[in-house]
């Protein structure tokens, strides 16, 4: 079986077209090919896949040679995946073309060793958007549903900065177009279906860095639970690294994650977040607030989108989280806690520093359908003495409770 990359308008080799007898493909695949093949040959255009790949094994376990049309390089988020599954690798002779998100960044000019690619051809498009907000140069392979339209509109609630390059047709010379817009521009636009590929950059970030030597995003941070020191905080007004820590381990936050910080401070625990590769949207009421958690998303290298308002009234306009951090929070915290829980997909911790808030943000978490636990964090830091001596100095303790939904244990997340 011989799976070829048409490429960027590039035609299939003349001796694998004439030895067919069952060809494979794409309705425009089969069309550009039509006049070149033999006339015995037998055509499969691919809609419904096991149909298709019934055929070919038919063909395949008679010894007949069979020809699969793909777009651009078949081994990048595409049908060799199936095909190999299906009939282990070496029965394929896979010649790769050039892949569409290849020749999108060589159409703008632009190296992609640094980008990170996300397919939302059949998948989820939140986690498309999600990696869109986080990083700061993104590739989204498109399908129905989910192309420019509907990933502008959504990076225009919270990202409304990036820059869209919108690729269609690549390689056809009549009809090829590499269109640079908005969010709000790509939203307001039928594109049609002639979309290859999404381009999504935040031009602030993405002319940082040197030479490569792994390629994708840069690697993540070496270490979390940053001291305090590292952020810019009010009167020590800060989520303390211990409990930071312990609360990153909770929340998991990863590329394609969103996460919410409500009541977010210093935004310290988005900016974690933020670091560990999820996108990230922090809530605080305070205008000096505000401006704290930008100026340490700033100071970090990171993308926060803020929220100034009180929560949960704020939180009406975001789209639902896969993980929450709820910090602070007077009389008003199980209303908050409770709106929390019943939109996040994965889990929510909560830290607070009163006894009296316990019992109910516990009954908020379980009454939203999650498992709950939690511990009183109690920390001791070494502080020197004179005379070359330390002594442990006890940090106010926090109480951390974290509510996890049952269904979301064994989610994964494909990129």
């Amino acid at each position: 079986m011989t799976v070829v990359g048409t490429g960027t308008g590039a035609p299939p080799p003349g001796d694998v077209l004439a030895g067919a007898e069952l060809v494979v493909g794409g309705r425009r695949h089969l069309d550009a090919v039509r006049p070149l093949l033999p006339e015995t040959a037998e055509l499969v255009v691919l809609g419904a896949l096991a149909p298709a790949l019934d055929t070919v094994a038919e063909y395949v376990g008679k010894g007949r040679p069979v020809l699969v049309l793909a777009s651009g390089d078949p081994g990048f988020f595409g049908i060799v995946r199936v095909l190999s599954e299906r009939f282990g690798a070496a029965a394929l002779d896979v010649r790769a073309g050039v892949s569409s998100v290849a020749a999108a960044f060589a159409r703008t000019g632009l190296t992609w060793d640094d980008a990170v690619v996300v397919s939302a051809h059949g998948r989820e498009l939140r986690t498309a958007v999600h990696v869109c907000r986080a990083y700061p140069k993104t590739a989204v392979l498109t399908g129905p549903g989910a192309g420019p339209a509907e990933l502008g509109a959504a990076l225009a609630r919270a990202s409304a900065d990036r820059v869209l390059v919108v690729a269609s047709a690549l390689g056809d010379p009549a009809h090829e177009r590499v269109e640079r817009v908005t969010p709000a521009q790509a939203a307001a636009r039928d594109w049609g279906s002639a979309v290859s590929v999404v381009l999504c950059l935040d031009e602030s970030r993405t002319a940082r860095g040197g030479a490569r030597t792994v390629a994708g995003a840069a690697p993540g941070p070496a270490g979390w639970a940053l001291a305090e020191s590292a952020f810019a905080h009010r009167d020590s007004m800060i989520t303390k690294f211990e409990v930071r820590a312990l609360a990153l381990a909770r929340l998991g936050p990863r590329p394609g994650d969103l996460v919410w910080d409500v009541g977010a401070g210093s935004g310290s625990v988005a900016v974690e977040c933020a670091r560990l590769g999820a996108a990230v949207s922090a809530v605080e009421k305070t205008p000096d607030g505000v401006g704290r958690i930008r100026t340490n998303a700033a100071q970090h290298g990171v993308d926060v989108h803020v929220v100034h308002g009180a929560a949960p009234h704020a939180l009406a306009g975001l789209d639902d989280p896969d993980a929450v951090f709820v910090g602070g929070g007077g009389r008003e915290l199980p209303g908050i806690v409770d709106a929390c829980a019943r939109r996040a997909r994965r889990s929510v911790v909560v830290a607070m520093a009163a006894l009296d808030r316990v019992p109910a943000a516990r009954a908020a978490l379980i009454g939203a359908g999650l498992d709950c636990d939690g511990v009183l964090l109690q920390s001791s830091r070494l502080v020197p003495l004179p005379g070359d001596v330390t002594r442990p100095a006890a940090t106010n303790p926090v109480f951390l409770l974290w509510g996890t939904r049952p269904a979301a244990r064994t989610e994964g997340v494909a990129l």
